[in-house]
């Protein structure tokens, strides 16, 4: 059995002159990046320009890319620093339309239930700070360290440490209000 063959060395290879590899590395995050963007509140159109655009500069970047850090890191805050450069020219939708995939053995009303689920939770994310938003997303949605988190928003992993402890009580405290107590994976302890 064959081991995965790591970022680094993906990241090596396609610095070589190997398109192969760094295709391989956009198959491993398109859909962190993609899902990141999202919960940033980007619509699904902007979330795909600006995934595209993410690796487009990632790819250009290569060679800026300290091999020492995580690449996933790197290109997390490429991808935040584009939604932000995105806002800046044109403000974040109120709403976005969230898209169910069907997966096999789902009812339509489940796969109904579930989008509605995850449009009332982004809806719920746009409500706290960014900073909140941010750190529950790189934490949750895409299982990143706290070093990991802190690289990418630049700030101290006690920052971090403290932004996430606020912003699941801030949510939850949201959800509570409207939902009379439901909860979400988000909330739970870890």
């Amino acid at each position: 059995m064959n081991d995965p063959v790591s970022d680094e060395q993906l990241v090596a290879e396609a610095l070589g002159g190997n398109r192969e590899a760094f295709a391989e590395l956009v198959h491993r995050y398109k859909n962190k990046v993609y899902g990141l963007l999202r919960g940033m509140g980007a619509d699904g159109m902007d979330a795909q320009d600006l995934a595209q655009e993410t690796f487009l500069k990632a790819y250009r970047g290569l060679a800026g890319h300290d091999p020492s850090k995580s690449f996933a890191s790197w290109l997390y805050t490429i991808a935040a620093n584009g939604l932000r450069d995105h806002w800046k020219r044109k403000r974040p939708p109120d709403d976005a339309a969230v898209a169910a995939e069907a997966s096999a053995g789902e009812s339509p009303e489940e796969i109904y239930l579930q989008a509605e689920r995850r449009s009332e939770l982004r809806e719920r994310l746009k409500r706290l700070p960014e900073n909140y938003r941010m750190v529950l997303l790189l934490r949750y949605t895409n299982d990143l360290s706290y070093e990991e988190i802190s690289g990418i928003m630049a700030v101290p992993i006690a920052k971090v440490q403290n932004d996430l402890h606020r912003a699941k009580k801030r949510l939850k405290q949201v959800m509570t209000e409207e939902e009379g107590g439901a909860t979400h994976e988000m909330l739970k302890q870890r």
